[in-house]
């Protein structure tokens, strides 16, 4: 017979239960989200950040605005399956650039984090900047730290109502106005804006107007640093891109340390204090809320505005600055200057990195100017079986589909080869609209003599795809693509 042990009932956080000898103590692993209240700052980092800010959004906002030869200049034009890129035309069989580029912005990554750690986060990450748009409205409609915290605790009247009204609305429109962007790149901006007027989105326009547009109002004013913290999985895995040669944001302990508050004429030697006043402005300004001064943790993003606040306190008491900087591991345990800690960042990671990075970023260029300035697809017709027909010829349909990479009409003449006497049923010229994809259907025929001699079965056959050189002033091109003849038996 099974017995079972009954389950005590659980007991209320931080009680204890006593069994004989034995105490244990319930923990709650859930930690209550606790409100993080940014103070503005000013300095040279924070004007770096908002420059960055402005050029991101600049070219976010502009971009799809930007006309190329009476189109958009960038647009995926999902629809119709093109891809433009100022002067480039790609289609879905391009996808070898799409990879390409990803390879070139993750060792981009690497490269800048084993150099200088999260610069990506701090100052031109998505999340950052538009955290970075969302708090300058809400300082301007709420005020800042200490106005805010006072504006949450107070009571809801007519003021409190208003400002955080006000926030939520404008909040939101920024959100909306960034999704119909997003969605621009997409459907072109021009219409979009058309549509926008009278509401008559489409559905999936609709769709992603409002999931992007919520998504960031989510984001950037709600979740915030919680996306860092928890959601993104560039903070897991930074530590195994970090040595002890990487910059990072850094509290210099020895120089701090014991910390203290003081007067501005006091002496902290005599005082037996180090030079940090323990004012915890850095704490302030943190967006995650974390104590620099208990060493690198994977919260930071490197967004360095503890080093702004930092330098104007301690500029403010006469010290030197750089109580909080850009350091490295063994630059504050070595004592190394600024010369020798910039020494030390060409080293085997750092070069290996920038290597791949050249080689990538220099295939990539050589092929994007090499590529063939047409595609040309070419398949058996399925539903055509090969058979014999007039004058005693075997036939065999095909279809081929040319792709117009250029914004010109483009001529092209078609040719086949492979089997002795092989031709087309009749020459094949065929004009291409610009960045058209057309199919045409093709009928090759070999004498009945010469395929006997073949024999039964698939023979490999190849089409000369040529360009004239009449349109768009464009040199002769010439693309050959395989395909299978088949004699029946």
């Amino acid at each position: 017979m099974n017995t079972r042990t009954p389950i005590p009932p659980a007991l209320p956080e931080g009680d204890v239960a006593t069994d004989g000898d034995s105490t244990a103590t319930v923990i709650s692993l859930y930690q209550k989200h606790r409100k993080i209240y940014a103070r503005a700052v000013t300095g040279t980092f924070a004007a770096w950040r908002w420059g960055l800010v402005w050029a991101t959004q600049l070219l976010f906002y502009g971009l799809p605005w930007l006309m190329w030869n009476d189109r958009q200049a960038l647009l995926f034009d999902l629809t119709t399956r093109r891809f433009y890129v100022f002067g480039l035309i790609l289609y879905p069989q391009d996808l070898i650039y799409l990879t390409a580029l990803l390879m070139i912005s993750a060792y981009v990554l690497f490269l800048f984090t084993a150099v200088a750690g999260r610069l990506w986060c701090g100052y031109a990450c998505p999340q950052t900047v538009y955290t970075e748009i969302f708090m300058w409205f809400e300082r301007k409609l709420e005020g800042d730290r200490n106005q805010r915290i006072k504006l949450d605790a107070g009571p809801w009247n007519g003021n409190k109502i208003l400002r955080k009204g006000c926030k939520q609305l404008v909040w939101l429109a920024f959100g909306l106005f960034t999704g119909f962007t997003f969605v621009g790149y997409f459907t072109p901006i021009r219409s979009l804006t058309e549509s926008a007027m009278t509401l008559g989105f489409g559905p999936w326009e609709w769709f992603w107007v409002m999931f992007y547009g919520l998504a960031t109002y989510g984001n950037a004013g709600f979740m915030r640093e919680q996306v860092c913290k928890y959601m993104c999985p560039y903070a897991r895995f930074q530590s195994a891109m970090f040595d002890k040669d990487t910059l990072i944001i850094s509290y210099d302990a020895e120089r701090g340390e014991p910390r203290g508050a003081r007067s501005r004429k006091a002496d902290p030697g005599k005082l037996g204090l180090g030079t940090c006043v323990d004012c915890n402005l850095c704490i302030h300004v943190c967006p995650t809320g974390i104590d620099i001064r208990e060493g690198l943790q994977y919260e930071c993003i490197g967004c360095a505005a503890c080093i702004d606040v930092c330098d104007g306190v301690m500029d403010k008491m006469n010290y030197p600055r750089g109580l909080i900087r850009y350091a490295t591991q063994n630059s504050l345990a070595q004592h190394f200057d600024r010369k020798q800690m910039i020494a030390r960042i060409l080293r085997p990671r750092v070069i290996v990195y920038t290597a791949i990075l050249v080689l990538i970023c220099t295939a990539f260029a050589v092929s994007v100017a090499l590529r063939d300035p047409f595609r040309a697809n070419v398949v058996r017709d399925r539903g055509a079986l090969a058979r014999v027909v007039e004058s005693g010829m075997v036939e065999n349909v095909y279809r081929l589909q040319l792709m117009n990479n250029q914004e010109q009409p483009q001529t092209y003449r078609v040719t086949v080869e492979g089997l002795p006497r092989i031709a087309m049923e009749s020459p094949v010229e065929v004009t291409v609209a610009p960045a058209e994809a057309r199919w045409i259907t093709l009928g090759v025929r070999v004498p009945f003599e010469a395929a006997q001699q073949a024999g039964p079965g698939a023979h490999p056959i190849h089409f000369e795809i040529e360009r004239t050189a009449l349109q768009g002033h464009h040199e002769a091109a010439k693309v050959k693509e395989k395909s299978t003849f088949v004699v029946p038996r």
